[in-house]
C-alpha cells in the first residue's frame, strides 16, 4: 500500500544517507499517517491522513 495522504495526496521524500566518511547511499523520509474515521461527504470512512492534515482541521473526525 502506498504511504500517500488521501486528503493532500503527499507522499515520502527521497533523498540520500550520508555517513561520516561520505559514503551516499539512498534514503527515503516517510510521512506519519494515522488511520482516522473522518466524515465524507455525510458518511463516515477511514482514511489514511497525514498528521498535518489532522492538525489544520482539513478533515473532520466522526464521532
Amino acid at each position: 500500500m502506498a504511504r500517500v495522504c488521501e486528503v493532500c495526496g503527499r507522499g515520502p521524500r527521497f533523498g540520500h544517507r550520508i555517513s561520516h566518511a561520505h559514503n551516499v547511499s539512498k534514503r527515503r523520509w516517510n510521512l506519519n499517517l494515522h488511520t482516522v474515521r473522518a466524515m465524507v461527504k455525510g458518511a463516515t470512512r477511514r482514511l489514511r491522513v497525514c498528521t498535518s492534515c489532522i492538525r489544520s482541521g482539513k478533515i473532520q473526525k466522526a464521532a
